[in-house]
């Protein structure tokens, strides 16, 4: 597998569960302390550390650490989309896809040679 593709595929999986762990408790653990939150929140920050560290260690091998951080963007705002829309029942605004647009952006000045 493409040494790009791997950083992305681990990078997306690491932000699933760094979306979980940043905001799933809003819905999920509304009635608890916020103790009780961040403590799962933490156990599932950690499962996403475990996909994380290893992908930028191998993203970075071919890409910039400021390549990497604007592929962390997009990864972040492309799994962050549907999460909101779907799990959170948040409204689909056209703002996702004026930020999408400005995160393109940043790619094509990040990565062009």
């Amino acid at each position: 597998m493409p040494v790009i593709l791997k950083t992305i595929l681990l990078l997306t999986i690491s932000n699933v569960f760094m979306t979980f762990a940043w905001y799933a408790h809003l819905k999920n653990l509304n009635n608890k302390p916020w103790i009780i939150a961040a403590l799962v929140s933490w156990g599932v920050a950690l499962l996403e550390y475990l996909f994380q560290v290893p992908a930028n260690r191998i993203g970075f091998t071919v890409m910039s650490l400021a390549q990497l951080k604007i592929l962390q963007e997009v990864i972040t705002l492309s799994v962050f989309v549907p999460f909101a829309v779907f799990y959170m029942q948040a409204p689909m605004k056209l703002d996702f896809l004026w930020a999408g647009l400005c995160l393109m952006a940043a790619v094509y000045f990040m990565f062009r040679t």
